[in-house]
């Protein structure tokens, strides 16, 4: 998150992805740095335990609000 936040200053859009489990943590880091409107890009818990097509699921999750935080929309 905090390097997310160093590259927004820089006008950089980022997108910061997180799983669902850790969701809340990322809105109380993104408050704390003074990053209100940084808006992480929430997928479905777990990630490490996955096969390659549930990673794959994962990402197709992920796209729609990855470019959707990157337009700035």
């Amino acid at each position: 998150m905090q390097d997310a936040v160093s590259l927004e200053k820089l006008e950089i859009p980022t997108a910061v992805i997180c799983t669902t489990e850790f969701e809340h943590e990322a809105h109380v880091q993104r408050a704390a740095l003074g990053m209100n409107d940084l808006e992480p890009v929430i997928i479905t818990h777990p990630l490490s335990t996955l096969t390659e097509q549930e990673i794959e699921a994962r990402i197709q999750e992920a796209m729609p609000q990855v470019k959707r935080v990157w337009a700035g929309s």
